[in-house]
């Protein structure tokens, strides 16, 4: 009850009149206070751009004229969190999508995504589950972000922070856990001086995969040993090599009828336990060399050489009428093999022009990518087709047709597509944080990117290519009325190629029409309540022009996707015993036809609160809430229900260097359905499920 009258409280109040409340609060919060405000920075209070990620330049979130979420490591390990998705719950104005049972998928304020992944600020597009073990933190920026990070970044980025070898220290810690799935996980963490000059951290995680679906299993494997040396006083080199190995079964979820999931197929897998399967294995190299010219100057240049193999092969449920005891099958065989190579380097230097401080940035970036992918669709030898029909059972089978006949699938039989592309893209920025006074800070940038993709369509024996280059501004400004609020306002763009962001296709219309632009412009206020309590809201408004071509053969432009919404975010130590975290949104969307799009919630709620009750002994609360939301765009009656998930935690120290931790999630057991790809592949959300795990450090 309580949440619902919040909820339309939120909803009837104003976005502006919302904001203008809270400017008048800042103003009455501060007043006895901002003299005895420091500002600290503190691991999830800054951006860890001073080791080369997310905004390039060591910036104290208070300072960024953006909304930003950061995910520390200890925040991961005390939730239970196992996966990006896990950590999408708990951040306001970002959900998560299916990406087909394979992949992390993202939608940022609307816009989906399975590419604007990064790692220490550097692209890591590739389709697949990425794996927390390695992860000093996790940095979720919303609103365009080409600046920084180029194309796509369109509705936002999730950027990992690597661990890295630590100079000076010896540490470790070993964790495992399991669950009451069955499911259970291995991670070591050991860092050593390995010279006077140089240290060494080795990383390493096995994880078992189980869940509530039948027929789901998987492991994961990782390794990650690193080396960080001193090249001199004011010199250092990072060294990674990572090697993945991943294998999982797909689930693409339940059919829908009257307009929502069923039910009754909770525990109805529709997919093969020989079929549906996706693996991958990886190597990926990363060099970064960082150097201090003086105490206001800095150069970092970072070399990233990785290869990719990634197959998956899926049945799903393509069609179903409601009340019926049969459903329709597809499914496909996708394997793609990707090889990249990205340079990049910047330099930052801080100077005094008259009154006014400027930290410069000027950077470039090179990448050299190449993918080559194929895709089989199922091939039925009772109909020639890659759909068949088949009785709904647990388990399904795929040998007899719905009508008793025999029947098989040859996924070799009917290529659909085969393709290989080639990119390269270069890349110069500049952008100019201004500190006019105390009071005011501008932030003025902007990026030039030449994105050249070839994209040789093999089965038809035909190439296309195309060239953009595009400029991308970034404005903003921020108005601290004391040390520890911040107002502000931005401006950004980005832009999204016409190959795509896996770049498998690229048709002859297609390669004649520009890139898709989206803009955005965001105005939110930040408030360090204490050295360790900080607020933040914002309001935003975004919007997508589509390139076209009218009837005479000259270009068009219309507006596609708008999405406008209010995000908050309270994050921080309350007191000395209790920790919280809660996040809310509400947005609002309209496609370019005037529907109402896909996977935008009407909000969404999240908390999670850890309370020590003494230096031993700690409990966790956490709540998620989802508002409805739909499944296809323009389609108001296909829809998602809304739902609210119950987790909860226990921690109980040991020994000083022995804790055990309990997680539960879902405590009232409640069916839900998170997100779902099309229309009858509705994702069916955990049940009750507890996981126990023991951390030794050393």
């Amino acid at each position: 009850m309580m949440t619902k009258m919040y909820t339309k409280l939120i909803e009837n109040i104003s976005p502006l009149l919302f904001i203008s409340i809270l400017f008048v609060a800042s103003f009455a919060i501060t007043a006895d206070d901002s003299e005895n405000v420091e500002e600290i920075v503190v691991k999830g209070n800054v951006l860890y751009a001073d080791q080369v990620t997310a905004l390039k330049t060591p910036v104290p979130v208070l300072d960024v004229p953006q909304t930003v979420s950061i995910v520390t490591d200890d925040d991961i390990r005390k939730q239970g969190f196992r996966a990006i998705g896990d950590i999408i719950r708990y951040v306001p104005g970002v959900n998560t999508s299916q990406g087909e049972g394979h992949r992390d998928a993202v939608v940022f304020r609307g816009v989906r995504s399975t590419a604007d992944f990064f790692q220490d600020g550097i692209r890591d597009d590739v389709q697949y589950y990425r794996s927390l073990y390695n992860v000093e933190q996790v940095e979720i920026l919303r609103g365009p972000n080409a600046l920084l990070f180029g194309r796509g970044g369109t509705g936002g980025v999730v950027n990992r922070v690597s661990k890295k070898a630590v100079l000076n220290d010896k540490f470790g810690a070993v964790d495992f856990g399991v669950d009451s799935f069955g499911a259970n996980d291995l991670t070591l963490d050991y860092n050593v001086q390995s010279g006077d000059n140089s240290a060494m951290r080795f990383m390493m995680h096995s994880d078992a995969l189980e869940n509530h679906r039948d027929n789901y299993d998987g492991q994961r494997t990782g390794i990650n040993p690193t080396l960080k040396l001193k090249v001199t006083d004011k010199t250092t080199l990072d060294l990674s090599y990572e090697y993945a190995d991943h294998e999982r079964f797909i689930d693409r979820g339940v059919p829908t009828e009257n307009g929502k999931p069923v039910k009754r197929f909770e525990k109805i897998t529709f997919g093969d336990k020989d079929v549906n399967l996706t693996t991958l294995e990886a190597s990926i190299f990363r060099a970064t060399l960082s150097t201090e010219f003086s105490d206001t100057s800095k150069g970092n240049l970072s070399i990233v050489s990785s290869e990719f193999e990634k197959m998956y092969k899926n049945y799903y449920a393509s069609g179903y009428n409601a009340g019926e005891t049969v459903v329709t099958m597809d499914g496909y065989l996708d394997p793609t093999e990707r090889e990249n190579t990205v340079l990049t380097g910047n330099l930052v230097n801080e100077i005094q022009l008259g009154s006014s401080t400027h930290t410069l940035l000027f950077g470039g970036e090179i990448i050299d990518t190449s993918n080559d992918n194929h895709r089989y669709d199922t091939f039925w030898s009772t109909t020639s087709d890659d759909n068949e029909i088949f009785n709904i059972t647990r388990p399904m089978n795929f040998s007899v047709n719905s009508s008793g006949v025999a029947t098989s699938n040859d996924f070799t039989a009917k290529l659909k597509s085969k393709t290989r592309s080639d990119i390269e893209v270069s890349s110069i920025y500049f952008q100019d944080q201004i500190d006019v006074s105390d009071r005011l800070k501008l932030m003025i940038g902007g990026r030039h990117d030449t994105f050249d993709i070839t994209v040789a369509d093999i089965k038809s024996g035909t190439s296309q290519s195309r060239e953009d280059k595009e400029f991308s501004p970034r404005a903003g400004v921020i108005f601290k009325p004391s040390e520890n609020v911040s107002w502000y306002y931005s401006y950004s763009e980005s832009f999204l190629p016409r190959s795509g962001e896996q770049y498998k296709k690229l048709t002859a219309s297609a390669a004649a029409l520009d890139p898709d632009v989206y803009e955005s412009s965001e105005f939110g206020v930040k408030i360090a309540i204490s050295e360790r309590l900080s607020f933040a809201a914002a309001y935003f408004d975004s919007e997508q022009t589509i390139a076209t071509r009218d009837a005479s053969g000259e270009g068009a432009e219309i507006v596609g996707l708008q999405v406008d919404g209010l995000e908050l975010e309270l994050k921080g130590k309350v007191n000395d015993k209790m920790n919280l975290v809660v996040g809310y949104s509400s947005m609002d969307g309209k496609t370019s036809s005037g529907g109402e799009p896909r996977e935008i919630p009407e909000h969404t709620l999240s908390l999670f609160a850890t309370y020590e009750v003494s230096d031993k002994f700690g409990w966790a609360f956490g709540m998620t809430q989802q508002g409805e939301s739909n499944i296809s765009n323009n389609k108001s009656g296909l829809i998602l229900p809304e739902y609210t998930r119950i987790d909860f935690g226990a921690y109980y120290k040991i020994a000083d260097d022995l804790s055990i931790q309990m997680n539960v999630e879902n405590l009232t057991d409640e069916l839900y359905f998170p997100h779902s790809h099309s229309t009858h592949q509705a994702s069916v959300g955990e049940p009750f499920n507890a996981r126990i795990s023991i951390r030794k450090t050393f």
